[in-house]
């Protein structure tokens, strides 16, 4: 009898046990209604100016009362969200961890948290290796009932292993994988452009995909901060609208 007692309290407290950590530190999941991943292309052909556009352009769509408001009006009213930069194959950097957002004053301190981080840019573009990494920051304490991925970028894939690949991998976890396209008018040279796909179509055939995956193409650095801030908008939507697959911004 006392053996059964005590079976069935082992058996009770490893239930109710907590995820553990390396090195056996704890670690509750949180329920949010979206864990959504800003990844932000720092390639060589993204210069100084560009960069701070697309890091701004994040940060004042986390003050917009519009973005706000749609994160209240989910299900549960917050949501999990993180920020890394991206460029060659091996280059990926987590600059704001996940943060719970619900409301004005964590919207604000992720803002803050993104003007903060560090500026810095690398040489190539490797879609599929941000892919690979931002499918491994998913179910870090937080539950999402939507797991996305925000990649923006203004080059193709030409790093790491193929992007069919990687993009095939994270829809079969379930991950949603949405694009911001930024349409790069200045190229660095006439031949270089003339090798490459357009971007918009690039990124609509090969970079999105999962239930409701759309591409927001801004038509220039110029009109990426409202991009941004269309797109969050609508991919924290408690119940997305249909919307059109591709949408453009202008600045």
């Amino acid at each position: 009898m006392r053996r059964r007692n005590l079976l069935r309290h082992v058996s009770a407290g490893l239930l109710a046990a907590p995820a553990l950590l390396p090195g056996g530190r704890a670690r509750a999941t949180e329920p949010v209604d979206v864990e959504l991943v800003l990844a932000v292309d720092v390639s060589r052909s993204v210069d100084a100016d560009e960069q701070e556009m697309q890091f701004q352009g994040y940060a004042r769509a986390f003050r917009d009362a519009r973005l706000i408001d749609g994160i209240a009006h989910g299900a549960i009213g917050a949501i999990a969200v993180c920020f890394f930069t991206w460029s060659d194959w091996n280059v990926q950097e987590l600059l704001v961890p996940w943060r719970r957002i619900d409301g004005p004053a964590s919207a604000e301190d992720f803002a803050r948290a993104i003007e903060a981080a560090p500026r810095r840019t690398h040489l190539y573009t490797s879609i599929s290796a941000a892919i690979d990494y931002a499918s491994g920051l998913f179910g870090q304490g937080y539950e999402g009932t939507r797991q996305v991925v925000d990649i923006s970028g203004d080059g193709v894939n030409n790093s790491g292993r193929p992007l069919d690949l990687a993009r095939a991998e994270a829809l079969r976890k379930g991950i949603v994988l949405n694009g911001l396209a930024v349409l790069d008018h200045t190229p660095p040279s006439p031949q270089f452009a003339a090798l490459q796909p357009p971007l918009d179509e690039y990124y609509r055939d090969q970079v999105i995909g999962g239930p409701g995956a759309f591409l927001m193409v801004a038509e220039s650095f110029a009109a990426f901060e409202g991009a941004v801030r269309r797109k969050i908008i609508r991919e924290i939507a408690a119940r997305p609208a249909p919307g059109p697959r591709v949408e453009r911004a202008t600045a």
